[in-house]
């Protein structure tokens, strides 16, 4: 085996044996006390051009985290910043939002992984803020307010340069439960 071959044999090794450690460290991840495991709880639903994906994720003593990746189906359409006022600028946008009630309380400020820019939009003064086109991940930190049912209401609007802007959508109801220490999704 010459010089090269080495190289590429022990690059190899590494990214497998990288790959299986975090494989291992993501499958114990999901244990829960006594061995069992449960998947992190997701649920998604679709409207006006954008799918919805929640997850329930790092659950342990009664909190955790509400993750909702926003999914326009079109290229080329972005989604508006969560600190766009309620009613837009002018009138125009919505903002990313995720609020929680019931049986799960907010435990801190809603936040996005993607980076605000600023568009200007003909006939609207003030920049808008929004997110690059293309997916944008929100996280919410939650807490259980004892065992029961809980809604979170989902809200965002869509728009495209070129094509115009979607309908926007506000306070999309998406169910949960609380029992014990378990979050799941489903009707109440």
């Amino acid at each position: 085996m010459n010089a090269s071959q080495h190289i590429r044999r022990s690059r190899t090794v590494r990214v497998s044996a990288a790959l299986l450690s975090a494989a291992a460290l993501a499958a114990c991840g999901g244990q829960q006390a006594g061995g069992t495991q449960h998947p992190a709880p997701t649920t998604s639903f679709t409207e006006q051009g954008v799918t919805v994906t929640l997850t329930v994720s790092d659950w342990h003593a009664s909190a955790g985290t509400l993750s909702a990746v926003f999914t326009p189906e079109r290229k080329g359409f972005h989604l508006y910043s969560t600190d766009l006022p309620p009613g837009g600028v002018e009138g125009v946008g919505r903002p990313t939002a995720m609020a929680v009630s019931g049986a799960v309380k907010a435990d801190g400020r809603l936040t996005a992984t993607a980076e605000v820019r600023s568009i200007t939009v003909p006939g609207v003064e003030t920049p808008l803020p929004v997110y690059p086109d293309g997916p944008v991940t929100t996280t919410l930190p939650v807490r259980a307010d004892g065992d029961g049912d809980a809604t979170a209401l989902i809200g965002y609007a869509s728009c495209s340069m070129q094509d115009g802007c979607t309908i926007p959508v506000s306070d999309h109801p998406v169910h949960l439960h609380v029992t014990g220490a378990r979050v799941t999704f489903g009707p109440h």
